[in-house]
C-alpha cells in the first residue's frame, strides 16, 4: 500500500512538474502585465489624498489586488488539473452555469435597473461573466464531438447555435443587456470552423442598415427619409454584386443593371418635371421586379444561389422596415439616447453622454506623454463617473497619455495574437475551437470598451478585460484564460 501511495504521490509530482515545463510562460507574463497594470490604473482611478495607501482594503485598488491573489490561486488550481477533465465535465459544468444564470433571475437584488449580481455579504459576484468559459468548453466539446460537421448537418448547425444562445437569453432576462452581446463574438469561431461568411456579411449588412437610417432622418429623398433612402441604395447594390460575383452570373447581373438605370432614368426624369415619386414605392418596386426577374431565369441555372441572393434582399427590406419599431418600442428610452450620443444625433452633455464627453476630454487632455501618474486633473476630480470601471482606459489616456494608451493596446494585441497562435498548434478541435473563444470575448470587449470610452460606440457596460474594478470579470477571464493555457500544455499528449 505504502508502494502504491509512493507512486500515485510521485505521479502527480511529475504531472505537476510537466505541466509548468509546457506551459506558455509568455501569456502568463502578458497575463501578469495586464492584471498588475490594471490594478495600478485602479489606484490612479480611486486615488484618495487623505489615503494613499495602493494596498488598503477599504479602497478600490486594494480590493482588485484581493483580487487578483484569489485569481492567482483559481489559476494555480487549474493548471494542476488533468486537462482531459475540462472535456469530459464541459457539459455538465454548462449545465451548472444555465442553472446558476436561472436562480440569478430569480434572487438577485435590482441594482441599477438590472438583476445579475448575487450578493454574499461583503461580496457580490455576476455568474454572466463566469458563463463565457463555461459556453465555450461546451462549444468545444461539441466541436470535437464524433462526426460533428458545422456545414453538413442542419441539427449540428443548431445545436451549436443553442450552446450559444441560451446564456444569452438569460442574461438578457437579468436586464444585462451588454454582457448578453458578448456572447455573439462567439460567431468569429463559427466562422473559424466553416461556417459561411454569408453570415458574418449579413450580421454587418444588418448592422449598417440599423445605424444609417436611424442616423440620417433629414433631409427627405423622394419622400423618405435620407437614412431609408441610403439604405435601399446600398440593397440594391448587395443585390446587384450578388448576382455578380456570388451567383457568378455576369448576364443577369447586366440585365438587372439595366433595368435599375432605365427606371432611375424614368424618375429622374418625372421628378425634372415636378412629378415626384414615392421613394419607398419606387424601391420596392424596383427590388421587387428584380427578383420576380431572377426567379423566372433562375431555373436554368444554380437554383440555391440565386434563391439565397432573393432571400437576402427580402430580409435586407424586412430588417429596414423593422428599425422602426425597434428602436422605438423594444429599446428602453435610456438605450435609445445611448445609441443617438454614440452616432452624433444629440449631444446631451449633462445627461447620457456626459461620461463619454468628461472621457474624451480627459484623453485628449493626457496628450503624447500624459500629465503623469496621480496627476491626472479629470481623474483625480472625479468628472468622469465609474471611471474605475468601465472608464478605466480615460485614466490611462490621460495620465500616461498617447503612449501609454498605445502600450496597453499592444499588451492585449500580443494576448490575442498568442492566442490565436495557441489555438492554430492544438491538436485537436477541442483545444482549437476552446481557444478561439476565448479571443473572441477578449477582442470583443477591448473593441468595444474602448470604442465606448472614446465615444465610437454606445456605452453599453462592457468592462476593459484586467483593467476594470471588479471580482467577477478579474476571476472570469482569469479562469477563461488558464484553462487555454493547461489544454495548450496537455496538447502533445491529446493525440
Amino acid at each position: 500500500m505504502q508502494t502504491l501511495s509512493s507512486a500515485a504521490g510521485s505521479k502527480n509530482t511529475d504531472t505537476g512538474v510537466s505541466v509548468f515545463r509546457s506551459l506558455d510562460w509568455f501569456t502568463v507574463g502578458l497575463y501578469l502585465l495586464l492584471v498588475v497594470g490594471g490594478a495600478i490604473s485602479i489606484y490612479a482611478a480611486s486615488y484618495d489624498f487623505d489615503n494613499a495607501s495602493m494596498f488598503d482594503m477599504s479602497e478600490f485598488s486594494g480590493k482588485q489586488f484581493m483580487w487578483i491573489g484569489i485569481s492567482l490561486l483559481v489559476g494555480l488550481s487549474l493548471l494542476l488539473i488533468d486537462s482531459r477533465l475540462y472535456e469530459a465535465y464541459a457539459y455538465p459544468i454548462y449545465g451548472v452555469v444555465l442553472l446558476l444564470l436561472v436562480i440569478t433571475i430569480f434572487i438577485a437584488p435590482d441594482i441599477k435597473g438590472s438583476r445579475s449580481w448575487l450578493v454574499f455579504g461583503p461580496i457580490s459576484l455576476q455568474p454572466a461573466e463566469f458563463g463565457k468559459f463555461a459556453t465555450a468548453l461546451a462549444l468545444a466539446k461539441l466541436f470535437d464531438s464524433y462526426n460533428f460537421n458545422l456545414n453538413g448537418k442542419k441539427s449540428d448547425y443548431m445545436r451549436a447555435l443553442i450552446i450559444i444562445f441560451l446564456p444569452v437569453m438569460l442574461i438578457l432576462m437579468q436586464k444585462e443587456t451588454g454582457s448578453a452581446l458578448v456572447y455573439f463574438s462567439l460567431f468569429f469561431v463559427l466562422y473559424r470552423e466553416g461556417m459561411s461568411g454569408l453570415v458574418l456579411c449579413a450580421v454587418l449588412g444588418a448592422i449598417t442598415y440599423f445605424v444609417v437610417a436611424v442616423k440620417y432622418t433629414e433631409p427627405l429623398l423622394l419622400g423618405i427619409p435620407a437614412g431609408e433612402f441610403a439604405v435601399f441604395l446600398i440593397i440594391s447594390l448587395v443585390f446587384l454584386g450578388m448576382l455578380a460575383f456570388y451567383c457568378r452570373d455576369f448576364i443577369i447581373a447586366r440585365n438587372v443593371i439595366l433595368g435599375f438605370l432605365a427606371s432611375g432614368a424614368i424618375v429622374g426624369t418625372l421628378a425634372a418635371f415636378g412629378i415626384i415619386v414615392n421613394g419607398k414605392v419606387f424601391f420596392l418596386s424596383l427590388l421587387g421586379a428584380g427578383c420576380s426577374y431572377v426567379a423566372i431565369v433562375m431555373f436554368r441555372y444554380k437554383i440555391q444561389k440565386f434563391v439565397i441572393t432573393i432571400a437576402t434582399v427580402v430580409l435586407s427590406v424586412g430588417f429596414l422596415f423593422s428599425v422602426n419599431y425597434v428602436f422605438g418600442h423594444v429599446l428602453q428610452p435610456h438605450q435609445q439616447m445611448r445609441i443617438k450620443v454614440a452616432l452624433g444625433i444629440v449631444e446631451d452633455l449633462r445627461g447620457v453622454g456626459y461620461n463619454v464627453n468628461q472621457s474624451k476630454i480627459a484623453i485628449g487632455s493626457g496628450g503624447l506623454t500624459g500629465k503623469g501618474f496621480l496627476n491626472g486633473t479629470q481623474t483625480k476630480l472625479k468628472y468622469v463617473p465609474e471611471q474605475h470601471t468601465d472608464f478605466i482606459f480615460c485614466t490611462i489616456g490621460e495620465e500616461e497619455g498617447f503612449a501609454g494608451s498605445v502600450t496597453v493596446l499592444t499588451l492585449f494585441v500580443a494576448l490575442i495574437l498568442r492566442i490565436i497562435h495557441l489555438a492554430e498548434r492544438q491538436r485537436n478541435a477541442f483545444g482549437r475551437v476552446y481557444a478561439y473563444c476565448v479571443a473572441s470575448f477578449l477582442i470583443f470587449h477591448v473593441c468595444i470598451n474602448i470604442g465606448m470610452v472614446m465615444g465610437l460606440c454606445p456605452v453599453i457596460g462592457i468592462p476593459l478585460p484586467f483593467f476594470s474594478y471588479g471580482g467577477s470579470a478579474l476571476l472570469g477571464f482569469t479562469i477563461l484564460l488558464f484553462i487555454l493555457l493547461r489544454i495548450d500544455a496537455a496538447r502533445n499528449e491529446r493525440i
